[in-house]
């Protein structure tokens, strides 16, 4: 969940500031940064009317697209994306997000260079099946940047390397697919 600091600040963003707010109920407070347990999807075979759970904060220095398509990658590596799943048109998409429709065309075209999506004919973006790139032996060096970065936090926490270990099984748990 988010700290207090975290749902006041979020809730303190102008529409300016924060763009991906239902435009027809000026009351609902900002959606909050992306987080597992406020996820929702749809499991489609066809287009639907359903919001993916998007955000994005034009002030912040990263491109919009980039955004989008960051907010993307951890809906597929987290499972609220599954293979087969559609994503809405760029059109929906870009009405949802109050942002070019080209900036959402971009993030789109990029997903699908990196093998993410496959774009079908009359239907629209599909979310591809996932296969390893690499050997396990180069996926685990590449993990090994991130766990070292865990560990140093860890340590600078003065846990121990149980407790560590604690918290990374805890996170497994929680995110298996």
């Amino acid at each position: 969940m988010f700290s207090q600091d975290q749902e006041l600040h979020a809730r303190s963003l102008s529409t300016s500031e924060c763009r991906g707010r239902d435009k027809t109920d000026s009351s609902v407070s900002p959606k909050l940064p992306l987080d597992s347990a406020q996820v929702h999807y749809y499991r489609n075979t066809h287009m639907h009317d359903g919001r993916l759970p998007l955000l994005v904060h034009p002030s912040s220095g990263v491109p919009i697209y980039r955004q989008i398509m960051d907010q993307l990658r951890a809906l597929m590596a987290s499972g609220r994306l599954r293979a087969g799943d559609l994503l809405p048109s760029v059109r929906q998409l870009s009405a949802e997000l109050e942002v070019n429709m080209m900036t959402v065309s971009k993030a789109f075209a990029r997903l699908e260079q990196d093998g993410l999506v496959e774009r079908i004919r009359g239907t629209g973006m599909r979310v591809r099946e996932q296969q390893p790139q690499g050997s396990v032996a180069d996926r685990q060096e590449q993990l090994r940047d991130h766990g070292t970065a865990l560990v140093t936090q860890g340590r600078q926490l003065s846990l121990t390397d149980d407790q560590i270990l604690s918290a990374v099984k805890s996170l497994l748990r929680e995110h298996r697919p």
